[in-house]
């Protein structure tokens, strides 16, 4: 799953003159739960570099393990990528929030490692029956993923976690569910862009620009082990509009002013400068 980080721009001080300090209030999508408040310096008329992590690709059963999301980065602060899924009998990758275990016949495999205030952990399988194949899956921003619970049902994406920074409730980098095989139900994508696990077929992808995972392949060889792909991120700023628009921005962002407040969101990696 592809971490992201929205992140919520309150001027301090007058604008323009003096660079004006900032607060910002950071929301890790894999974040958004927020991260906490920082204060980040804006130094007039130097841009400002904006980085929208790529979705990871997903993996092909025994073949390989998902790729991991990119990085999300404004300035100098940056958001974990997800970590990748892992393929069969084999451990997620952590990352922002982590990767769910491959499914297994016996062999225990674990979920990736979430990083501390932005994501949670992916789940481990179930290998407690021979003839099982329930994988873990993917930690969404808002809660681990789900443990297989039992030998016949993969588990459920983590559900992520909502934000209002773009003017409107939206709920960002839920984990992907995992695959199922041998009969086994696949699990469902976690709230906020998650993919699907897919029964015995291919994974669905997650839904870009969310920070979502993507589901896990249903079968262990073939186009059935292929995983979803994990969502592209975003990155959203926002300070009140009785300050000036910026002086420039790069990368096609969307502007709009709503609740006494400009918001600037990019789908993809640009620049801004004040």
């Amino acid at each position: 799953m592809n971490l992201m980080r929205l992140m919520r721009l309150a001027a301090r001080e007058g604008w323009p003159g003096r660079a004006p300090k900032t607060d910002i209030r950071e929301h890790c999508r894999k974040g958004p739960p927020v991260r906490g408040q920082m204060r980040y310096a804006v130094t007039a008329a130097s841009p400002i570099t904006v980085t929208v992590g790529a979705s990871g690709s997903g993996g092909s059963g025994s073949g390989a393990n998902g790729s991991s999301g990119g990085n999300s980065v404004f300035g100098t602060i940056t958001a974990t990528g997800g970590g990748g899924g892992g393929k069969d009998q084999t451990a997620g990758t952590s990352g922002g929030s982590g990767g769910g275990a491959g499914g297994s016949s016996g062999i225990t495999s674990s979920g990736g490692a979430g990083t501390g205030g932005q994501g949670n952990n992916g789940a481990q399988n179930d290998a407690s029956h021979a003839a099982a194949y329930a994988a873990g899956r993917g930690g969404g921003a808002g809660a681990a993923g789900q443990v297989p619970p039992n030998s016949n049902t993969s588990g459920a994406g983590g559900s992520g976690s909502a934000s209002s920074i773009s003017g409107a409730s939206v709920t960002y980098a839920g984990g992907g569910g995992a695959g199922s095989n041998y009969g086994a139900g696949s699990g469902a994508g976690g709230a906020g862009g998650g993919g699907a696990g897919g029964a015995i077929s291919a994974g669905s992808n997650a839904t870009a620009n969310t920070g979502g995972g993507g589901g896990g392949g249903g079968n262990t060889t073939g186009a059935g082990a292929v995983g979803g792909n994990g969502g592209s991120g975003v990155v959203i700023i926002r300070y009140p509009a009785s300050y000036l628009t910026a002086t420039s921005t790069t990368g096609s962002p969307t502007i709009t002013t709503t609740g006494g407040y400009r918001i600037y969101t990019w789908t993809g990696s640009g620049s801004i400068t004040f």
